[in-house]
């Protein structure tokens, strides 16, 4: 029995969730897995109502888990920000959820591209460092120095900034930071992941061009360990991979890249796939809890209406059940989506008629099927 935390979040999270965990419910009638789900109350609704984000007593219901299946996150009577760091970015930090992990694969007709070939890309995305640590602030140039300080469980860091005084202009700034153990435990990662799936090369996106001291000691890491695990290591800059990922997507399998680079081009690769109903992705500590979600957001202007495409929660759901051990049952989930797409048996944004929990039915009857 697996213990999971079910977060549906907000607008069509709910939907998709509900969706996602009949198809779970799906599984457990033919196979071996089985599970308990408790649902926590956790996203703009609450906020609206008492003011809390994650809360310690969340974290601490939350670890007792084997996993959090999450919906999304995201309301317009909240500003920006607000849920998102306080809720998503301190899950992932507070769990050291290191790795983002989002398949990019070829669901034709979906995909956008002339060239009918095939393509099964794996981003591993640095999840906790990089950019989007909340390691900025502003100051004005008129004050003769000005101070940030960051406190992370990894590291503190406190940074002296000193300015002309003859400058009045007011600034702005926002701290990237990558740290040897960061580096070093994604670069196992990324090695480890790349062994298992039987490929020869691990491809590293960067822009070590121009951000020489993050990404330079960077690519000294992942050097190092191409040596110790004996796999090719190839160097793309973002810019180039955004291009390529056009061009030849084909080309590339294990992708590691840092989260802030990392958060674009894999939405570059939901579109190369079919649009963000068609992806999922895994926020994952490899000996702690991970957590899976659509990566679409919660589209409050189509919430309620049972237009969203419950897909990408499969996917997602197919990303959990592999990372608790069953690997079988995951290709199932897969293999329905597929049955899905071709026989039409889609949300409009995928060109049918169904609703939400249509097509959630039709995948379960597909499940159920299997059963022998």
């Amino acid at each position: 029995m697996k213990h999971l935390a079910i977060i549906p979040g907000d607008g069509i999270g709910k939907e998709v969730i509900d969706a996602g965990t009949a198809v779970l419910d799906a599984v457990c009638e033919i196979s071996s897995f089985d599970y308990d789900g408790e649902l926590f109350d956790i996203g703009s609704d609450r906020y609206l109502r008492t003011g809390e984000l994650l809360t310690e007593e969340d974290i601490a219901d939350l670890r007792k888990k084997d996993a959090i299946y999450f919906g999304a996150i995201g309301d317009p009577k909240v500003k920006p920000g607000i849920l998102e760091q306080g809720i998503l970015l301190k899950m992932r930090a507070v769990f050291d959820q290191y790795i983002n992990l989002r398949p990019v694969t070829s669901w034709f007709p979906l995909v956008p591209l002339k060239r009918e070939v095939p393509f099964d890309i794996r981003f591993l995305r640095e999840n906790t460092e990089d950019f989007y640590m909340g390691a900025g602030g502003t100051f004005s140039g008129s004050r003769k120095d000005a101070r940030v300080k960051v406190k992370r469980e990894m590291y503190e860091l406190e940074i002296d900034l000193r300015t002309n005084s003859s400058n009045n202009d007011d600034f702005a700034f926002e701290i990237g930071l990558l740290s040897k153990k960061g580096i070093t435990r994604f670069a196992d990662y990324a090695f480890n992941y790349a062994m298992a799936r039987g490929e020869k090369k691990v491809t590293l996106v960067d822009k070590a061009n121009v951000c020489t001291h993050v990404y330079g000691m960077q690519r000294a890491i992942f050097e190092e360990k191409s040596k110790e695990y004996g796999i090719g290591l190839e160097f793309m800059y973002v810019d180039a991979m955004a291009m390529a990922m056009i061009v030849r997507p084909e080309t590339f399998g294990t992708v590691a890249v840092p989260n802030l680079f990392g958060d674009i081009l894999t939405d570059l690769g939901a579109q190369l796939q079919g649009g963000l109903g068609m992806g999922g992705s895994g926020n994952i500590n490899p000996k702690g809890v991970s957590m899976f979600e659509p990566i679409h957001g919660s589209a409050p202007d189509i919430a309620g209406q049972k237009k969203a495409n419950p897909m990408a929660a499969v996917l997602a759901a197919q990303m959990l059940l592999e990372n608790l051990g069953y690997p079988e049952e995951g290709k199932m989930l897969q293999r329905s989506v597929r049955y899905c797409l071709d026989n039409m048996l889609t949300t409009p944004d995928l060109g049918g008629k169904l609703t939400t929990d249509e097509v959630g039915k039709a995948i379960c009857d597909f499940i159920l099927g299997q059963k022998k």
